[in-house]
């Protein structure tokens, strides 16, 4: 039985893997032909990485006039987590065993009217096992109609799942990219979790490729709606600061950004979440 439920796992990570990968090509994809509707052709530069300790990833950054970057990352890795870390994460606290594979996205248009995103889905495995993720939107401008409309389909996905999901998940966003040492949020919020495991995996696993399936048509909507809106040179200025505290909270507070360091990482795709340019007053 023992070795029965050990090849289950196993083809249930592989699934899994391949999904965010396939996700990750969709994505690009999109991004490119909405980049490609200017003049000025852009395409993503793929760069593939290995880790030490096993397993590596492949990073995927545009930069154009769209998007004045944009990130698209998929890693598996596995190993041992540190002595120091391993208390941290569900089930690995007695060997520090761990297979982490997903999928992580950053969007940060030129634009000051397109919103900044965010969106991440992944599945973790130590002694337990467990789906994690979300996404999320920054607005450099108020944008209310386009956060209302990024949660509203959010909402109509997770209902679909359940009812319970999207308040829950939400209020977890809302407390997750809370920037404490500015007393302010992020951006917009959207939904947050982690540890989804009903004991149902094709239920669980379900309802992770929906997550994926709504922000790539959710936020392709708002950037095309938006990226031909005029802005000035303060528009611009504001947006700069704006993105300022974005980098603050990838660095001091972002799980994945503590994840991707202390399991020995690729540092330029931990740190791809970054902006191009950013300003502090």
């Amino acid at each position: 039985m023992k070795n029965n439920n050990y090849r289950l796992l196993e083809e249930k990570k592989d699934i899994a893997e391949k999904w965010f990968s396939s996700l990750r090509d969709r994505i690009c994809l999109s991004f490119e032909k909405i980049e490609n509707s200017l003049p000025n052709k852009n395409s993503f530069k793929v760069s593939k990485w290995k880790r030490e300790g096993g397993g590596g990833g492949k990073t995927s950054v545009l930069k154009g006039e769209v998007f004045e970057k944009v990130g698209v990352n998929i890693s598996t890795v596995h190993g041992i987590f540190s002595e120091s870390f391993r208390t941290s994460i569900n089930g690995a606290e007695k060997d520090g065993k761990f297979w982490a594979s997903g999928i992580s996205l950053v969007a940060h248009p030129k634009n000051p009217f397109v919103p900044a995103a965010h969106m991440n889905t992944r599945l973790i495995s130590t002694s337990k096992t467990w789906f994690g993720g979300g996404g999320d939107i920054t607005p450099m401008k108020p944008s209310p109609k386009m956060s209302s409309k990024f949660h509203s389909d959010f909402k109509k996905t997770c209902d679909g799942h359940d009812k319970e999901y999207y308040e829950k998940f939400k209020a977890w966003a809302d407390e997750y990219f809370f920037i404490k040492h500015r007393n302010e949020t992020r951006g917009d919020g959207g939904i947050f979790f982690d540890y989804i495991n009903t004991g149902n995996w094709d239920k669980d696993f379900g309802f992770i490729k929906d997550i994926g399936e709504t922000f790539l048509n959710s936020y392709s909507q708002i950037v095309k709606a938006t990226m031909n809106t005029s802005w000035s040179d303060k528009d611009r200025e504001e947006q700069l600061i704006k993105r300022g505290r974005y980098v603050e909270f990838n660095l001091i507070y972002d799980r994945g950004t503590l994840f991707g360091l202390k399991t020995g990482g690729n540092i330029d795709a931990i740190l791809m979440s970054l902006p191009p340019e950013v300003k502090w007053k």
